[in-house]
């Protein structure tokens, strides 16, 4: 079996020559937090893991034991990295096919069907079709010059960030954004450049920036141009991520742009919040529960399960997989640091439902179902039975 976060940081601590004092003086963290987290006593949230990567100058994957290796099918899907990190070279260089590509409307089609397989967090599926899709998507662009490829192949080079960012390969998912970047150069949409900082910031809180992950949210807020059809959803899934970087970063701001972007929402009507599909989807759901994962994330456990009380189950049902699977996840976590875990573990399991690989592969569905199993006894099935699924 893996070893789990705390034993990782602990080691990694001791590589550097630092005590858990040295530790606690680099970080927001108290050293008896510290001390209890390398112990297993206590949950290693993604805020904890994040400022002891920057303390400790590593990648937050390393200290989480990405990339998670599954047993069965799902395994396979870090057999298309190599092909993926290939193919992301032909946004800047026309490549060299092998057999002449598919009609750019059948590669659209198999764009629109990739996304599908993003809302159901189907990691193998998408490292299966993406790489040659990128390659055909890449060709077509650099032949024709025009945006009707090279938008489909932005959104190809976005999903590829988003698969390497939550199998934990960072580095990767940076060079994919950088592409993604380069491909929305050539695409006349001012909002579709702004969607890559969004992305981006993501990677700079799990690695300890939330400062810098800030400052380019507020450069997309400032840019967002609001005479177009799409300006409240990208406007106001920026303010949302905004709200949970600083949440993560114990920043009560976080309520703050929470606060706007459900102005944002409620002033927005009927209008719908998906036109950039998976990217933002700034939906009265999804802003639903981003309200209890600032909860979550300042670790305001009461309040976080009083929103989350509060969300019809039909708001609930209406989202997509990978989102009720995020948001079953950060409940979980709340139950499992206030001790109620047999409702923690029945939330890794609503979630595993929803979404079965993105469960399987989160850092803090793994670190929740660790956790639980450190603290019992015995371990019931059910949570053996998921134990087993995750491979820790």
């Amino acid at each position: 079996m893996p070893d789990p976060v705390g034993v990782r940081v602990a080691r990694a601590r001791k590589q550097r020559g630092l005590t858990q004092n040295g530790l606690a003086q680099r970080t927001s963290y108290s050293r008896s937090h510290i001390a209890q987290v390398e112990a297993g006593h206590k949950v290693a949230t993604p805020a904890f893991v994040a400022a002891v990567a920057g303390a400790l100058s590593v990648d937050p994957a390393d200290l989480y034991g990405q990339p998670f290796h599954l047993p069965g099918r799902a395994e396979r899907v870090h057999a298309s990295i190599a092909d993926l990190r290939r193919a992301l070279v032909a946004v800047d260089v026309p490549p060299e096919l092998q057999a002449p590509p598919r009609p750019l409307d059948e590669l659209v089609s198999e764009m629109t069907a990739l996304r599908r397989f993003q809302e159901l967090s189907r990691h193998s599926q998408i490292g299966i079709r993406l790489p040659a899709l990128l390659e055909e998507l890449a060709w077509h662009a650099h032949e024709s010059g025009g945006p009707r490829a090279w938008k489909p192949l932005f959104r190809a080079c976005e999903a590829g960030a988003d698969l390497c960012r939550k199998l934990g390969y960072h580095d990767l998912a940076a060079g994919a954004l950088e592409a993604a970047r380069e491909a929305a150069r050539h695409v006349r949409d001012p909002h579709l450049p702004l969607l890559v900082p969004i992305r981006r910031s993501l990677l700079l809180s799990a690695i300890g920036r939330p400062g810098p992950a800030l400052i380019l949210l507020g450069r997309a807020v400032r840019a967002v141009d609001h005479t177009r059809r799409d300006a409240r959803e990208v406007f106001g899934t920026a303010l949302l991520r905004s709200a949970v970087i600083a949440a993560r970063a114990g920043d009560q701001a976080a309520w703050d742009y929470y606060g706007q972007a459900l102005e944002v929402r409620e002033a927005a009507g009927d209008e719908p919040g998906t036109r950039h599909g998976v990217t933002t989807g700034f939906t009265l759901g999804n802003v639903a529960i981003h309200g209890a994962a600032v909860a979550v994330e300042l670790g305001d456990f009461d309040e976080a399960t009083r929103r989350d009380q509060q969300i019809p189950a039909q708001t609930l049902s209406s989202l997509p997989p990978e989102r009720r699977a995020h948001h079953e996840v950060d409940m979980a976590r709340v139950h499992a640091e206030t001790g109620s875990y047999d409702k923690a573990l029945t939330r890794l399991l609503h979630a595993e439902r929803a979404a079965p690989q993105m469960t399987r592969f989160h850092p803090s569905a793994r670190t929740v179902v660790t956790h639980l199993v450190d603290v019992r006894r015995t371990v019931p099935e059910p949570l053996r039975g998921l134990r087993t699924r995750m491979g820790v």
